[in-house]
């Protein structure tokens, strides 16, 4: 890699993060093979890329950690799988009515909650009212003005304004709209519930034990509604504390699959060539994951976009890429990834590496230098991934080389969670998110005013507030037409991108790592999500 452009700080960058500059050659991505007849029994320990969760089931979200676990014993309505088809799981139909201002739901019968009690509309209607409205789905179903259910397993939802088919059915299928038991929740605080942390659920997997700082247990639910699934005796989510020992584990087998990036890109040649590992990308590739730097708008000097768009020249968007990521990956160019085939464009305002730009755009904002430093910022990375650390030291590096003083604290997930998404205790934030295909909420509730809710993770946490970002959002839910909503798209892309309160630098290239004699565990649009009943051992 050339060094041209870059400062003698960036490039000694390269030393103390003991990266291999020529690493990014290409390696082979054999399939999991698939056999026709799935064999039964089994314990299959799983893992990915960060830490343990706060709780095992977080409403609203709370990160890829929880909606690992809450998955295997919570479902959805519906799922998208690798083909972006909406397949069934409690709900059989989701119907629209003509003028798209109502929806009827006809569930699956003979589903029973996991203490034996009957599944049936009355948890799908608390689930509307009660938790995703005015906590998980937030701003999304905003419209939906009336929930009922004319049978036990019948529910018909009335908005107040159009709902265009695919949004609804890709929020039902969203990774935050699980399905939570009415008998046990109703009455009680659904965030704080102590049941959260040992859920009860209509999935796959019964809840089993939780063991703090090492992994949960889950058994096989012989009652599945989905008849002879699970195939597997036991799943254990497991967690290691560093990519090394996930790495080790992969190599003697004590780990069947690994999702979501879990080594350096530097170990895959060397584990697959073992011949005990493979690596695979399906899965990833319509929701991409990206690495952000969020600015909080209650900060002096970052509070200014012309500060922020300044600061963004300074910073190498393919130096991280090649240096922190490998190769694996691409500089992000707006928060609608290019992964996303029904709404990306890349007709948006960039901001090239360009530090004597960033240097004059600061000197114009009335921030010169003075006695070789313009002001001071606080930047917080996330750790939960060996990547964001480093990120951080390169931001660091790169923000002072145009006289910006910084502070840098690398912190543990609970810690970054509280500060960034709690406290609101930084002024530039080094976190990241994962997005879907369809944008409302997941994407925009990192910009929209209802996306400002203390305490929730990522969300919107720099405080960002903006008129016409609020009306592009709310006409983009509303709009049936699917020309206009890609107009609608592009127009969020672009005022997210001049406004830049967050900003995706990378697309992260993510990959999963299992043993040899895994199958079905890369199934899905989302795998981390994935519930694991058709996974097995072929032993």
């Amino acid at each position: 890699m050339s060094t041209s452009g870059l400062s003698r700080r960036q490039f000694n960058f390269c030393s103390i993060s003991g990266v291999a500059l020529g690493a990014s050659g290409g390696w082979a991505l054999p399939s999991f093979a698939q056999t026709a007849t799935p064999k039964r029994g089994g314990t299959l320990v799983a893992t990915w890329g960060g830490l343990e969760p706060q709780a095992l089931f977080v409403p609203g979200g709370g990160g890829s950690s929880p909606f690992q676990t809450s998955t295997k014993i919570l479902e959805r309505l519906l799922k998208l799988d690798e083909k972006l088809e909406f397949q069934p799981v409690l709900a059989e139909t989701i119907t629209p009515s003509a003028d798209f201002k109502q929806y009827t739901i006809t569930l699956r019968k003979g589903v029973k909650w996991h203490d034996g009690a009957d599944f049936d509309a009355k948890d799908v209607v608390y689930n509307f009212l009660q938790h995703w409205k005015p906590i998980s789905a937030g701003i999304a179903l905003k419209a939906l003005s009336k929930v009922t259910a004319p049978d036990s397993h019948t529910v018909v939802l009335t908005f107040d304004q159009p709902t265009p088919e695919f949004f609804l059915k890709s929020i039902l299928a969203g990774q935050y709209q699980l399905v939570v038991p009415r008998h046990l929740y109703e009455g009680k605080d659904l965030l704080t519930n102590p049941l959260n942390n040992t859920p009860v659920g209509t999935g796959p997997w019964k809840y089993g034990q939780w063991v703090r700082g090492s992994h949960v247990l889950y058994a096989r639910n012989a009652s599945y509604w989905s008849a002879n699934r699970p195939y597997l005796d036991k799943l254990i989510i497991r967690w290691w504390g560093d990519p090394a020992s996930r790495a080790a584990a992969l190599e003697t087998g004590e780990l069947s699959v690994a999702y979501s990036n879990p080594v350096p890109a530097r170990d895959i040649d060397r584990l697959v060539k073992t011949g005990k590992v493979v690596v695979d990308t399906r899965g990833y590739e319509n929701s991409a994951w990206t690495v952000t730097a969020e600015f909080n708008q209650r900060r002096e000097h970052v509070k200014r976009k012309e500060v922020r768009q300044a600061l963004l020249h300074a910073i190498n968007r393919q130096f991280i890429v090649d240096t922190i990521y490998f190769g694996r990956g691409k500089p992000a160019i707006s928060p609608i990834f290019s992964s996303n085939k029904q709404f990306y464009t890349d007709d948006v305002p960039r901001y090239a590496f360009d530090p004597k730009k960033a240097g004059a755009l600061l000197d114009a904002a009335g921030l010169p230098l003075k006695d070789g430093k313009r002001f001071s910022v606080n930047v917080v990375a996330a750790a939960w991934f060996e990547e964001n650390a480093k990120l951080g030291q390169y931001i660091k590096q790169a923000l002072e080389d145009v006289g910006v003083e910084v502070k840098l604290d690398s912190v543990d997930r609970a810690t970054a969670l509280k500060r960034i998404y709690g406290d609101y205790d930084y002024d530039i934030a080094i976190s990241n998110f994962t997005a879907p295909l369809e944008l409302v909420p997941t994407v925009t509730q990192f910009f929209t005013t209802d996306g400002i809710v203390k305490g929730a993770a990522f969300r919107n946490a720099t405080g960002y507030s903006s008129k016409d970002m609020d009306a592009l959002v709310s006409q983009l839910m509303t709009e049936t037409n699917p020309k206009a909503r890609q107009k609608l798209a592009a127009d969020f892309a672009k005022l997210a991108s001049t406004d830049v309160p967050i900003v995706p630098l990378v697309e992260m290239e993510s990959f999963t790592l299992a043993g040899k004699k895994v199958r079905n565990v890369t199934r899905g649009a989302n795998v981390q999500g994935e519930s694991l009943d058709d996974a097995w051992i072929d032993s």
